[in-house]
């Protein structure tokens, strides 16, 4: 699995959806990406869809949230 962290971007006030469809470009056909937010990513979930990913979120009690797009099997 691959593990993209767009924490530090979103506080540098970067936008980090170039660098998330990137990372998609990277992945193989059998792999998976963890994206780690400090909110909900919602708007993303309608992008991965579109592109053939699943998704599965969980909110952190440190307040990060992991999501885990899939495709599916």
């Amino acid at each position: 699995m691959a593990t993209l962290d767009v924490r530090q971007d979103l506080a540098a006030g970067l936008e980090p959806f170039e660098r998330i469809i990137a990372a998609v470009g990277e992945l193989d056909s059998t792999e998976s990406l963890e994206i780690i937010a400090p909110f909900e990513p919602e708007p993303l979930y309608a992008v991965m869809t579109d592109i053939g990913f699943t998704h599965e979120t969980k909110a952190r009690p440190d307040g990060a949230w992991h999501v885990t797009f899939r495709r599916p099997d």
